[in-house]
């Protein structure tokens, strides 16, 4: 008989193309225990630090949660998609225009501190008790309530038009693929999110994280390895 698992925190690098669930399916065959959860969804496009929390560790959940995340991401300008990012289908294309820095970066600015970010028709927040990607699968649009978020600060990395690369250090409930449809529509030739990776989520980040795909292989022990405990936890955030 295995020893029982202690109770703590995983972090884990989500691969593209996975869900976050698929990745607490994943951890849950491995170590062969059910009380796993995951903290902060991922899109099933990004990849990044994805919290797996363990036995009691899935009490943290909420605190856990309302930290501030960073992410590095990629825009690319003259699309619109109707999920705002790379997984949608087209829904508009303009020409782009040869934007300057100061014009890109006047954009990204109306856009930092504390402002109103209208939700997604494709995100998991519930509408009379169904969720909206339900209802926008249907293909029905309906009225969101605008949400209070802060950009802390942005990095632009890149500019090769159509494409910009930056980092966003956010609060929670943030939507980047929001950010980069609302800076496209500011540019008055739309954009969509195409490259999305978590960096940091509250104090945690990528640093001894396990990548996704290697839970599958490495074994039960190699996966523990890399728990933090709760003594840890409380540490870390303190």
């Amino acid at each position: 008989m295995q020893p029982e698992i202690p109770s703590g925190l995983i972090v884990i690098d989500k691969a593209p193309n996975m869900t976050s669930h698929d990745v607490v399916a994943i951890a849950r065959g491995a170590l062969k225990i059910k009380k796993i959860g995951h903290c902060g969804t991922l899109d099933p496009m990004a990849t990044g630090v994805l919290m797996l929390l363990i036995n009691k560790a899935t009490k943290l959940q909420d605190m856990l949660m309302v930290e501030n995340k960073v992410y590095e991401g990629s825009l690319k300008l003259g699309i619109t998609t109707d999920s705002q990012d790379a997984d949608g289908d087209p829904v508009e294309e303009k020409e782009v225009p040869e934007f300057s820095e100061y014009d890109i970066s006047n954009a990204f600015d109306k856009y930092r501190g504390n402002f109103e970010q209208m939700p997604p028709m494709v995100s998991a927040i519930k509408k009379d008790g169904v969720r909206l990607y339900k209802l926008a699968r249907q293909g029905k649009v309906v009225e969101r309530d605008p949400r209070p978020v802060k950009v802390n600060d942005y990095q632009i990395h890149n500019i090769n038009l159509p494409d910009i690369d930056f980092t966003v250090h956010c609060s929670k409930g943030f939507y980047v693929r929001t950010y980069a449809h609302d800076i496209g529509a500011d540019l008055g030739c739309g954009a969509h999110l195409s490259a999305l990776r978590r960096t940091m989520s509250g104090k945690f980040d990528l640093r001894n994280s396990i990548p996704a795909m290697d839970l599958k292989t490495i074994g039960r022990e190699a996966i523990l390895d890399k728990l933090i405990t709760l003594e840890q936890i409380a540490e870390i955030i303190k």
